[in-house]
């Protein structure tokens, strides 16, 4: 599954969360370090709910860009 990940800059540099994946979050010092940390969060957040036995929520987030003039 392919989940929309929102980052946010930081005073320390980057967070990130899934809004379809709620308490799936993660920050690091760098964008980079963050996505790589995100896609840890996101293995890990999924596999301890299937160990739950919770269902596992289709993406239904969509991100887009839109330029303001």
């Amino acid at each position: 599954m392919k989940y929309a990940v929102l980052f946010e800059r930081t005073e320390t540099g980057f967070s990130a969360y899934v809004p379809d994946l709620p308490g799936c979050v993660a920050a690091g010092a760098t964008f980079e370090d963050t996505a790589d940390l995100m896609r840890g969060a996101i293995q890990m957040h999924l596999a301890g709910m299937r160990e739950d036995g919770d269902p596992i929520p289709e993406p239904t987030t969509i991100a887009e860009y839109i330029v303001a003039a």
